[in-house]
């Protein structure tokens, strides 16, 4: 075990919710995702990203438009449904729990230095 798996896992464990925060702000594009994901230091490749987006949209949370580019071919940009918005909602009320659990097991004192009896 090391500390980067964990690191890893802990990332792909909020990686639904930090997604669903960016589109919950408006249209976005999945490269303009991309670049937000790794300005956070949220590492993720578009091999991750594109099939997290499928799984969305097939779970119903989101939906996409087809937008002209300038600068290409036309560009998908997602949306939240309402039944995205009420998925994010409850995530953010788990994502409070979770924080306030961890301040408070973090929050506390340390041990007065007796040492644990050894398992039997």
């Amino acid at each position: 075990m090391t500390v980067e798996n964990t690191q890893v896992q802990m990332r792909k464990g909020i990686l639904e919710f930090c997604i669903l925060e960016i589109i919950a702000r408006g249209e976005v594009y999945a490269s303009d995702m991309l670049d937000e994901l790794t300005a956070a230091r949220m590492i993720v490749v578009e091999g991750t990203l594109y099939p997290l987006l499928t799984r969305l949209k097939n779970a119903g949370l989101l939906d996409y438009t087809w937008k002209e580019s300038t600068s290409g071919p036309p560009r998908k940009y997602y949306t939240l449904t309402e039944v995205g918005q009420e998925f994010l909602h409850q995530l953010r009320l788990t994502w409070e729990e979770v924080s306030d659990s961890i301040r408070i097991i973090r929050q506390k004192p340390h041990l007065n230095g007796t040492a644990t009896p050894p398992h039997q």
